[in-house]
C-alpha cells in the first residue's frame, strides 16, 4: 500500500510537536508521547495506551512501518535488521536495535559498535547474496542510493521486507526515527534522540534570531559543495543549506539560479558574501585540492570580505555530510557560533 510521503512527513511533525508539549510531564506519559502521536494506522497492533514499550513487549507481536516513500510492512516487534546505510545503521542503534548487518562505511565512517553484526558490502555495491543469508525480517536502504533501489526486486522477490529512507532534513530524521522505536518499542529512546534534540534545536533557532535583529540584517552566505572534480553552489537542498536558512540567513545563490549549475567566482566577487561555507564529498582532501586551484586561478578571490575577515569555513563532515543524527542540534549550535559570536551557545555544549 502507497502512501504519500507528504502525508507522513506531516504525521511525523505533529508527532514531534506532541512530544515537545509533554517534555514536561512524567516519564510514563513522555514515554507513551511516542506512540499516541504515531501515524493513525487501523490495523497497527501496537497498543496506543500509555504504557512504555517494555510493557507492551509481552503482548505485541507485529507492528507497522512506513517508509519515506509511503511503503508499508508488518513485521515482528524488534525485527532482524539489515542497514545498507552507516547513517541508517546507527539511527537504528540510537532507537535501541541491534544490527544483523551492515555496509562497510558504518565501521570506517561512523566508527560504530556492530557487535556480532555481519558486513554485507559497501552503501554504493551492497551484496543481495549476503543480505539474504542472513534471512532478514528487515532491510532498510538509501532511497537516494541507486544501486540498493536497483536491487529492491531480488530482495523482496526472496520474501524480504524492505523500507528505503530519505534524510534531508531534522524533519525526515524525526520521522524516520519514529518507525524505528515503533519497531524496537523503545519510546525512551525516541525521547533522547529526536525530543530533546528537537529542543536544542528550537534553542539554537531563537538564539540566532536574537542575532540577527541585534545585527539589524540577515547574513549573506554562499555555500559551496567540492569534490574532486567541480564545485557547485548549493541552497536548502544541502544539510547545511537548511540549517543556514533556519539560522536567518540569506543564500546569494537564491538570488543568483545560475550559480547552482555553473559557479562563477565572477558572480561570487560581484556579491561578496558575508560568509563562505563549504562541505565536501567523497576524497575531501582532493575536493578542497580541486577548490584551490580554481581559487588559485582568480586573484581577486583574496579580496572578498569573508576570506580577508576570515570567515571561510570548511564544515567538518560529520555533522554537516553524513546525517548527524541526534547531534542535529550539535549541526545548528556550529554554525550559529560563527554567525553571531557574540550571543551564549555554550549551554547546550
Amino acid at each position: 500500500m502507497k502512501l504519500s510521503r507528504r502525508f507522513w512527513g506531516a504525521a511525523a511533525a505533529a508527532g514531534l510537536l506532541l512530544a515537545l508539549a509533554a517534555c514536561g510531564e512524567a516519564d510514563q506519559n513522555k514515554a507513551s508521547s511516542l506512540y499516541s502521536s504515531a501515524p493513525s494506522r487501523k490495523e497497527d497492533s501496537l497498543n496506543t495506551s500509555s504504557q512504555p514499550p517494555e510493557s507492551l513487549e509481552s503482548s505485541v507481536k507485529e507492528i507497522s512501518m512506513t517508509d519515506s516513500l509511503g511503503n508499508r510492512v508488518s513485521l515482528p516487534l524488534n525485527p532482524k535488521t539489515v542497514c545498507l546505510y552507516g547513517s541508517y545503521s546507527q539511527a537504528w542503534l540510537l532507537a535501541g536495535g541491534e544490527l544483523a548487518g551492515v555496509t562497510q562505511d558504518a565501521l570506517e565512517e561512523r566508527q560504530l559498535d556492530i557487535g556480532q553484526a555481519s558486513i554485507v558490502g559497501t552503501v554504493k555495491e551492497p551484496s543481495a547474496e549476503s543480505i539474504l543469508a542472513l534471512d532478514p525480517d528487515l532491510v532498510v536502504l538509501s532511497a537516494d542510493i541507486a544501486a540498493q533501489q536497483e536491487m529492491l526486486d531480488v530482495l523482496e522477490s526472496a520474501g524480504l521486507a524492505c523500507l528505503s529512507y530519505r534524510v534531508d532534513t531534522f524533519e525526515d530524521y524525526a520521522f524516520m526515527m519514529e518507525q524505528f522505536c515503533l519497531a524496537t518499542g523503545d519510546s525512551q529512546a525516541y525521547q533522547t534522540a529526536v525530543t530533546q534534540v528537537a529542543q536544542e534545536i528550537e534553542a539554537a533557532k531563537a538564539t540566532g534570531a536574537q542575532g540577527a535583529a541585534k545585527a539589524g540584517q540577515a547574513p549573506r552566505v554562499l555555500l559551496i559543495r567540492a569534490f574532486s572534480t567541480g564545485i557547485k553552489a548549493k541552497t536548502e537542498d544541502e544539510l547545511a543549506g537548511v540549517i543556514l536558512q533556519d539560522l536567518g540567513c540569506q543564500n546569494i545563490a537564491s538570488q543568483h539560479p545560475s550559480m547552482l549549475e555553473d559557479l562563477s567566482l565572477e558572480e561570487v566577487i560581484a556579491a561578496d558574501p558575508d560568509f563562505i561555507f563549504v562541505t565536501t564529498m567523497g576524497d575531501e582532501a582532493k575536493a578542497l585540492g580541486y577548490l584551490d586551484s580554481v581559487i588559485a586561478g582568480n586573484p581577486a578571490w583574496s579580496g572578498l570580505s569573508a576570506v580577508k575577515e576570515n570567515r571561510y569555513t570548511v564544515l567538518p563532515k560529520d555533522l554537516f555530510h553524513y546525517k548527524p543524527n541526534n547531534r542535529w542540534g550539535e549541526s545548528y549550535r556550529y554554525l550559529g557560533k560563527i554567525l553571531y559570536p557574540e550571543e551564549a551557545w555554550d549551554p547546550w555544549d
